[in-house]
């Protein structure tokens, strides 16, 4: 009698490799963009050198010397010094501390009033969309410095002043582009599936239509820190920013331009460094774009 033998054989359960979440994704996008990781690692340094201000600066950035007035580079003051003998290094390192605070608090203060006025107008639409449509478009109507200006100005001069006229001026290039993409995803079929099933308006502008244009405020916002560091170095010039005997990029070189001949130096490093800060945010602002948008490849 033939017995038949039956071999039975082991299947090896299948692992299922999990799929990135979307911002692994932009992370990993971003890090083949050379342009936007150099620029990342830019504004690392810088903000390095603004936390570590009081551990790298050579000299005390508001000490006068009257023996070393407006000497040039050498192996003590690298960068040279100042009409009162200061350090001129230490008051650019110590600088990034006034133009990184009014960069990212103003446009966190741009932030917090656009995406709230924007999702206003964008989600409730009618009547409140009209009337906030047309003071956004009043407020654009002026340009972003002039306005700042004007308002720092009438706030008096100070760093603080400075980053709220920046932020508020600032704050309707937010308002246009969150209403834009809340009109576009209001219309959206998940959005009309949770308004059937009887969620709350407010839950669902929160956690329906917030999270989804979170990636192009992201690469609005670090677009518009460069900006920012601009006006504050702007306003600093115009005596309405920071006040001395406080280091700021913007009035170092209005002090600077005084003595553009007999020492230039005094110019060109606050110069140097307010150009390398704003082009750096520019080129991370534009690696987010490619990174965050899922039409690019």
């Amino acid at each position: 009698m033939n017995h038949a033998t039956i071999s039975t054989t082991s299947i090896a359960p299948t692992t299922l490799k999990k799929e990135p979440g979307p911002w692994l994704r932009a992370w990993r996008k971003l890090r083949r963009n050379r342009k936007g990781m150099f620029g990342l690692y830019v504004v690392l340094l810088f903000i390095a050198m603004a936390i570590f201000a009081p551990l790298i600066s050579p000299f005390d950035p508001i000490e006068a010397s009257w023996s070393a007035i407006r000497k040039a580079p050498n192996g003590t003051h690298w960068f040279g010094t100042d009409e009162l003998g200061r350090d001129v290094l230490a008051r650019v390192i110590w600088g990034a501390r006034a133009s990184l605070l009014a960069g990212v608090v103003s446009v966190a203060i741009s932030l917090l009033t656009g995406v709230t006025i924007g999702m206003l107008a964008g989600f409730l639409g009618g009547t409140v969309d009209s009337l906030i449509s047309r003071a956004t478009d009043a407020f654009l109507a002026c340009p972003f410095l002039i306005l700042a200006i004007a308002l720092a100005a009438f706030l008096g001069p100070s760093l603080t002043n400075a980053m709220i006229a920046i932020g508020v001026s600032a704050s309707p290039i937010f308002v246009r582009l969150t209403r834009a993409q809340v009109l576009q995803i209001k219309v959206e079929d998940y959005v009309e599936a949770a308004r059937a099933v009887g969620c709350h308006p407010f839950r669902i502008a929160v956690s329906h239509i917030l999270p989804n244009v979170t990636a192009p405020l992201i690469v609005q916002a670090s677009l518009a820190i460069a900006s920012a560091v601009i006006a504050e170095a702007s306003l600093s010039f115009l005596g309405l920013g920071q006040q001395p005997p406080e280091p700021s990029w913007g009035s170092m070189l209005n002090t600077a331009k005084n003595f553009m001949e007999t020492a230039p130096w005094m110019a060109v490093w606050p110069g140097l460094a307010i150009f390398v800060l704003v082009l750096s945010f520019n080129l991370l602002g534009d690696g987010l774009r490619d990174a965050l948008d899922p039409k690019h490849r």
